[in-house]
């Protein structure tokens, strides 16, 4: 039997379209992602999911990107509105592992109500001074420990709260000084001042079941970018020791270059276990499924274990935590 399809896709609207229905049915993507477009109110939101997973026949992951700050789909009054993480956890201080473990433990138990289980983050990007705009404030530290600290709390966060987390974006993305939406950054960084820093956090997170890739070309490494380059996961799989199931970032991003089928199957002959495809018409994701196929069995067996991460959430005392919270942040819970 075949596995999964090795795609996670998205939706154009509130609900699925019989075409969408359709496509997800045949290509059987391991799972979805939801964005601002796909959110109203949380029956519709709990609809949507229950038709995406029908469609694939079976309990998928949904994810979506609730960071807080610039990058969260739920708004209020489906979710609370929380400020940059960076932001949060330097408020926090010395009590930022903990208290950036009960903001993504509140904002778990926010997704599993409508129906999402996995999320986007941690994001273990090491902040520097030269990194861009785009995901520096998304950071939650300036040093490999303080980052794989925090971020090992978010993961269990998540975890916690019955939500898988893809921890973001591998090897890492803190010394790209260009947004890679727009732009495809370079980092001339020494292989072995990388393995020290960028890569360290993710070293420290190498347990965790799914990972989400870097549109940056390591010119240590190859003059690819590393969702494209052999040599990257290379380094992923060995020197970091990541054997959970990794995904692209986002393939329409202006980083890649070509056609997205042609970038799903250079991402899948790299070794990317599966394609994101976001935001793209109806043919196109037909074509990027096709083109990145199926999983193979190591690439099942690592699909299956991510969603076997999802356990059912551990009892939460809703007003302790936010209690807890709010005097860990001196009573600035949302900065």
């Amino acid at each position: 039997m075949s596995g999964f399809g090795a795609t996670i896709l998205d939706a154009t609207g509130l609900r699925l379209t019989a075409d969408e229905k359709a496509l997800f049915r045949d290509a059987d993507p391991f799972g979805f992602i939801l964005f601002a477009r796909n959110i109203d109110t949380p029956e519709q939101i709990r609809a949507l999911c229950d038709d995406m997973r029908e469609a694939v026949g079976r309990d998928c992951l949904i994810t979506i990107d609730q960071e807080g700050g610039r990058v969260q789909r739920l708004r209020a009054p489906l979710a609370r509105e929380w400020g940059a993480p960076f932001d949060h956890a330097t408020q926090a201080g010395k009590d930022a592992a903990r208290a950036m473990y009960l903001r993504y433990r509140l904002i778990s138990h926010e997704l599993r109500a409508l129906g999402i289980d996995s999320n986007c983050a941690p994001l273990a990007d090491i902040a520097g001074a030269d990194t861009h705009p785009f995901l520096k404030n998304r950071c939650y530290g300036e040093t490999a420990a303080e980052v794989a600290e925090i971020s090992r709390a978010v993961a269990e966060g998540h975890l916690d709260g019955g939500v898988v987390p893809v921890l973001k974006h591998i090897p890492g993305h803190g010394r790209a000084v260009a947004d890679s939406h727009h732009d495809l950054p370079h980092v001339t960084t020494p292989l072995a001042e990388l393995q020290e820093t960028d890569f360290a956090p993710f070293r420290a997170l190498n347990d965790l079941p799914m990972a989400m890739t870097a549109h940056i070309v390591f010119e240590a490494l190859d003059a690819r970018p590393a969702t494209l380059s052999p040599a990257a996961m290379e380094v992923i799989r060995r020197q970091i020791g990541f054997d959970g199931l990794i995904m692209t970032d986002d393939i329409s991003m202006k980083a890649l270059a070509g056609a997205p089928q042609d970038i799903a199957q250079q991402s899948r002959a790299a070794g990317c276990d599966i394609v994101l495809l976001c935001n793209a018409d109806l043919p196109t994701r037909a074509a990027v499924a096709e083109a990145a196929g199926r999983l193979d069995e190591t690439g099942q067996k690592r699909a299956e274990k991510a969603v076997e991460a999802r356990k059912p959430p551990v009892p939460l005392d809703m007003e302790a935590a936010e209690a807890e919270l709010a005097a860990l942040m001196g009573g600035k819970v949302y900065v």
